[in-house]
């Protein structure tokens, strides 16, 4: 509850910093749209003043609401007044911006500094970004923005309804802890996929890469293979991109299974990262070679949406026909079965089974050097799979450099797990 008391001089003045700050941020977008010398209103005296008015108001009983009252009021009144000058009055943003200032004010009044800071920033970016997320927004397709909502209804009824119990006789299928992995594993995707429909190529040729090796670095590889054989002139700099792909696949397992097992996870950086010793070589002998004017002609790849609700219903499948093999190899005592059974079902996905190893580990049904081994095969097993892709769809100049590179990196997968 706020203080019933006077405020203290340094709550005045950090008060009046943050209201001026929104308040230019707003005069600054103001003068951005209109060029004239019109009136405006909510600039950095405005938000001052009404930064001051919630900092005092705080401290007197029933004042606070008085004031929001107040100038949410006259807000108001201004989009009603009549004239070219409503034209000019604050709207939603500028409405939510001048409200937000007065609690930023009683925050300070209430000691709670770190909070006011916080909205203040929050207030400010989103004032200033509010041209670029317009920009990014409209790069969004109809179907984008219905495979997320689909994927956000599916989530939203399945999650709620499905038992978080196991429902077979092996005790193997968890529905809520499947679809659960299913939006871990989605969400992670749709990371990479916004970042490359916000950026595109514009992000240049590394970003863009890694972007699509984080939405999907087996739907990246297909994309720039193809793109290879259109574009034979470019094979070297799409034989990078596909490299850079299929190499981020290594840390995004590493950040997956950390968020279930941190001791698989710390187990899994030293052999990730030797396997990718082959991509950071071709990286830098790449760098010596490229041509930053061909950088900018390489097409981002063409990625479905991870959201898709097929796609998740897939992963789905997947996950759980693992979770079965894994409970059937250690009833059977066959701990050894987990190595197989990473090096098949990591041919197409690398993420079942490494999540399935992160659950296991967690519950010391498996012991973190197995874990660890299973996942490493998977991780090079998807590499095999995306070299012999890369052979199969590229162009010639693009098949060797790529498929040398991602066997390079199997074949070390392999031999860590077999050896080391």
């Amino acid at each position: 509850m706020l203080p019933r008391m006077a405020p203290t001089l340094s709550a005045l003045a950090a008060a009046a910093g943050c209201g001026a700050l929104i308040g230019s941020i707003r005069q600054w977008r103001e003068q951005t749209r209109h060029s004239d010398d019109g009136p405006d209103f909510g600039g950095v005296r405005t938000h001052t003043l009404w930064a001051l008015l919630g900092c005092i108001a705080a401290g007197f009983p029933w004042a606070l609401p008085v004031v929001l009252v107040l100038v949410a009021s006259h807000l108001v009144a201004l989009r009603w007044q009549p004239g070219p000058s409503a034209d000019r009055a604050p709207g939603g943003t500028g409405f939510a911006a001048a409200l937000l200032t007065i609690l930023v004010g009683a925050l300070m009044s209430a000691g709670d500094a770190r909070a006011a800071t916080l909205v203040t920033a929050l207030t400010i970016v989103l004032l200033g970004l509010k041209q670029p997320i317009h920009d990014w927004t409209r790069r969004f397709t109809t179907e984008d923005v219905r495979a997320a909502l689909q994927f956000a209804a599916i989530t939203g009824v399945i999650l709620p309804l499905v038992p978080n119990r196991a429902i077979d006789p092996l005790e193997a299928l968890n529905p809520f802890e499947i679809w659960m992995m299913v939006v871990l594993i989605s969400g992670l995707g749709f990371a990479g996929y916004v970042a490359m429909r916000l950026f595109g190529a514009k992000a240049g040729l590394t970003l863009t890469a890694i972007f699509g090796g984080v939405a999907s670095s087996t739907a990246s590889t297909l994309a720039f293979s193809r793109s290879s054989r259109a574009e034979p002139a470019l094979s070297e700099h799409y034989a990078f991109a596909t490299v850079t792909a299929c190499t981020v696949m290594l840390p995004r397992i590493v950040v997956a299974v950390a968020l279930f097992s941190r001791p698989l996870a710390q187990a899994l950086i030293l052999p990730l990262a030797v396997m990718a010793a082959p991509a950071l070589l071709y990286a830098a002998f790449f760098a010596l070679r490229r041509s930053p004017a061909a950088d900018a002609e390489v097409a981002a790849p063409t990625v479905s949406n991870p959201l898709g609700p097929i796609t998740a219903l897939q992963f789905a499948a997947l996950y759980a026909a693992v979770g079965l093999l894994i409970k059937l190899a250690l009833d059977q005592q066959w701990q050894i079965g987990l190595l197989p059974i990473g090096f098949i079902t990591g041919l197409t996905n690398a993420d079942a089974i490494s999540l399935q190893m992160a659950q296991s580990a967690r519950e010391a049904s498996v012991e973190i050097p197995l874990a660890m081994r299973a996942v490493v095969l998977a991780a090079a097993a998807n590499s095999f799979f995306k070299a012999g892709m890369a052979w199969w769809v590229g162009a010639p100049a693009y098949r060797g450099r790529t498929a040398l590179v991602l066997v390079a990196t199997a074949v070390i997968g392999v031999a860590w797990a077999f050896v080391a």
